[in-house]
């Protein structure tokens, strides 16, 4: 039976569970796929940094290109393999989304949605990070864009960042993990930890914060019940603390 143009999220549906959108097989490969990253994560944290990279950072500034353009070949490696399972079912991409813009009222709507996410986004962010005190962990400062080609080049891996990273853990996986009986709630906060386990590279401390703003999101998404403000909150996100944030208070 194909699944729903729709993303149902929290009692949209009356509080029926919703169905799954591709086979417990392939969640289960898509679980298997994020041990893997979090164990890559773990010995990049753990092993020598190379191609010269200074004490305290994952990689030299010279590896800064080769990293952006892998991280958005992941991205979109990762949502071929989500939108793969959801297509096989009778799904597509608006399974995922949660539906298209149908008017500039609503685009307008969404942005004016965005904007006091990002602040939340932010304060939490903030908050998380100072509450759990200095990290020892490896950091990725020094991969931060300095050049010009660097800097469009960091736009389109955010913008891949966007779209990629909420179809898959936001239209994906919280749908997949609703469906599997636990609730909306347990969904969303199960879906922010898997989030947080992608992104070991950063170390414990940044797992444990961006877990957290994954759940924000996560609510955000079963709100709204699509994925269009997510998208641009995400996006905008990470374009302001890997380049802009920089520009506006050196």
């Amino acid at each position: 039976m194909p699944v729903k143009e729709t993303l149902i999220t929290g009692n949209s549906d009356g509080g029926k569970r919703p169905e799954q959108i591709a086979s417990w097989a392939h969640l289960i490969g898509f679980l298997l796929i994020g041990a893997g990253v979090a164990g890559m994560g773990l010995l990049a944290q753990h092993g020598h940094a190379g191609g010269g990279a200074a004490n305290g950072q994952l990689a030299s500034h010279g590896a800064a290109i080769q990293i952006y353009l892998t991280a958005i070949f992941m991205d979109w490696a990762l949502f071929y393999y989500c939108w793969a399972g959801v297509h096989r079912r009778g799904g597509s991409l608006w399974s995922l989304s949660g539906g298209r813009w149908t008017s500039w009222k609503s685009v307008a709507t969404d942005i004016g949605i965005a904007v006091p996410f990002w602040f939340v986004w932010e304060g939490t962010a903030y908050g998380v990070s100072r509450l759990l005190g200095p990290s020892s962990a490896k950091t990725v400062d020094s991969l931060l864009p300095k050049s010009l080609p660097e800097v469009l080049l960091w736009i389109a891996t955010c913008i891949t960042a966007g779209i990629c990273e909420e179809m898959v853990f936001r239209g994906y996986l919280q749908r997949q993990f609703h469906a599997l009986g636990g609730g909306i709630v347990a969904a969303v906060v199960a879906q922010g930890l898997v989030f947080g386990l992608f992104h070991f590279y950063q170390g414990w401390k940044q797992v444990t914060v961006i877990s957290v703003v994954g759940i924000l999101y996560g609510m955000l998404a079963a709100w709204r019940g699509n994925l269009r403000v997510n998208i641009i909150s995400h996006s905008a996100t990470d374009l302001w603390e890997g380049w802009l944030k920089f520009l506006v208070f050196r």
